[in-house]
């Protein structure tokens, strides 16, 4: 549901020789690039789906399903969390309402949802633009103030949060910044965002993610969660999380009140490419909106740069929580899309996700 600091949300540019213009479709080995990732300490499982032009073009999985090589390999079919890349479409939603003309960018946050006043300092001058774009200087409650230990317990996997009662979690907790100031990653702005959708639509964020998107787009197989216990359908990875004693617990019923708009969606590699390849492309939004995403003062986390293969430029967006960690590499163009899923039993993915990206992009990008 968060990202992980270095990667958050990370839009990645990878340049290339124009000799390998002729290889722009080559696509390398995905079982492998899954074998090889499944290596790694700290990974349970690892499952990934390429896709080029809407097409299936290679998939895999390797690892197991469950702790120490039980339960057999994930099905390469399999749903699981996306983490943070849910962020893109419920801003994608909110972006929608602001093109039916239900609310504009500079809408203050007091004004759409009064019941925060109080809740959220500077909530009178926040605008819905700096919600979206990470600049409303609102401190994130995902995490313990200045460590990267949750603010959570992560093994409470039955109690329902209100998306208020997480927004009342970052009071006391200093600003990062004057509101517009610049670019600081919080999941309270999609908190919030979530509270906004339904206010304006007087429908569930679920709803209208289904509605909007996933049923126009022909992704059946996702959805979003909001209340314990519902979580992943089907056969699936199981992430890990140590305990405080250290012993590592199945986290795979994480508690899904913490995700709302900040990560609430479960999806598959197919349907999330093909949001990806729909949104790549311009088809949900005009591109005036669609900028206010792509081209904000920052890429929507913190970027790195990467010296690739590709004739193309090589997009990225991610998202992690305990247990697991969810990446999707996509060419600018939209034609070409790989989507992985790594469960994991470390709470540290710090070499987790660059391994992840290098994988992706070697697959997409491989050698002349």
């Amino acid at each position: 549901m968060s990202v992980a600091a270095a990667t958050a949300a990370a839009l990645l540019l990878a340049t290339a020789s124009p000799a390998t213009a002729a290889h722009a479709t080559a696509i390398g080995d995905v079982q492998q690039a899954m074998e090889n990732l499944a290596k790694m300490p700290g990974v349970v499982g690892a499952i990934g789906g390429v896709y080029v032009d809407g097409k299936p073009a290679g998939r895999g999985t390797a690892g197991s399903r469950l702790l120490n090589g039980k339960g057999g390999t994930i099905p390469a079919n399999s749903r699981f969390r996306i983490g943070s890349q849910s962020k893109v479409m419920v801003a994608t939603v909110l972006l929608q309402l602001v093109k039916e003309g239900r609310l504009s960018l500079d809408d203050k946050l007091a004004d759409l949802l009064p019941e925060v006043d109080g809740l959220v300092e500077r909530a009178d001058e926040i605008t819905v633009q700096q919600l979206i774009q990470h600049t409303s200087g609102i401190p994130d409650w995902f995490y313990k103030s200045g460590t990267t230990e949750p603010a959570f317990d992560v093994f409470d996997f039955t109690t329902y949060y209100r998306p208020i009662d997480i927004v009342k979690m970052t009071r006391g907790l200093p600003r990062t910044g004057e509101p517009g100031e610049k670019f600081t990653y919080s999941n309270t702005n999609y908190t919030l965002i979530d509270m906004i959708i339904e206010k304006v639509t007087g429908d569930t964020l679920a709803s209208e993610l289904d509605r909007r998107l996933f049923r126009p787009l022909g992704m059946t197989r996702t959805y979003h969660i909001t209340k314990p216990p519902e979580g992943i359908k089907g056969p699936h990875g199981h992430g890990y999380y140590p305990d405080s004693t250290g012993t590592l617990r199945d986290v795979h019923r994480f508690n899904a009140s913490w995700g709302n708009g900040a990560g609430g969606v479960v999806s598959t590699t197919h349907d999330v490419s093909t949001f990806w390849r729909a949104f790549s492309q311009g088809s949900l939004l005009p591109p005036s909106l669609q900028e206010v995403l792509t081209r904000g003062p920052q890429p929507q986390g913190s970027a790195q740069q990467s010296r690739g293969r590709c004739a193309e430029d090589l997009k990225m967006w991610g998202g992690d929580a305990p247990g697991y960690v969810a990446l999707t590499v996509f060419s600018a163009d939209g034609r070409k899309e790989f989507a992985i899923s790594v469960t994991r039993s470390t709470a540290d993915d710090s070499a987790i996700i660059p391994a992840m990206f290098k994988t992706a992009e070697a697959v997409l990008c491989p050698t002349v």
